[in-house]
């Protein structure tokens, strides 16, 4: 799953990939499935707040740079790419990224079970 924003008056694409967990846990040493199920309880599916006590915005940053290095390798290391921005509205990122972040919980595949 593939997505650009504008952010800042730059074109920034995000990817989710299989590879998006690893690497995730490559650079932040957290189990990303454990702090994505936690963000969960803190927004809807939509990318809305729902609890404001169980919001942690050092994972949606962390979330958000991996989706961004999955689409562009060359990108600088996490504190270096966001001071690039001299905006970066957090508030109306969420919602356009929030379905890659919980696509890895979801499966696309048909169960053979019958």
């Amino acid at each position: 799953m593939e997505k650009i924003l504008t952010i800042d008056g730059r074109q920034v694409k995000f990817k989710s990939t299989g590879a998006f967990l690893l690497r995730y846990k490559a650079q932040f040493g957290r189990d990303a499935l454990q702090d994505i199920l936690r963000l969960q309880s803190a927004i809807d599916s939509k990318g809305q707040i729902k609890n404001i006590d169980t919001l942690d915005l050092e994972v949606f940053y962390n979330l958000i740079w991996t989706l961004a290095k999955t689409a562009d390798p060359s990108i600088p290391p996490p504190l270096e790419w966001l001071d690039e921005f001299s905006e970066f509205p957090l508030m109306d990122i969420i919602p356009e990224i929030v379905d890659m972040i919980f696509s890895c919980l979801t499966s696309t595949v048909e169960s053979k079970k019958k």
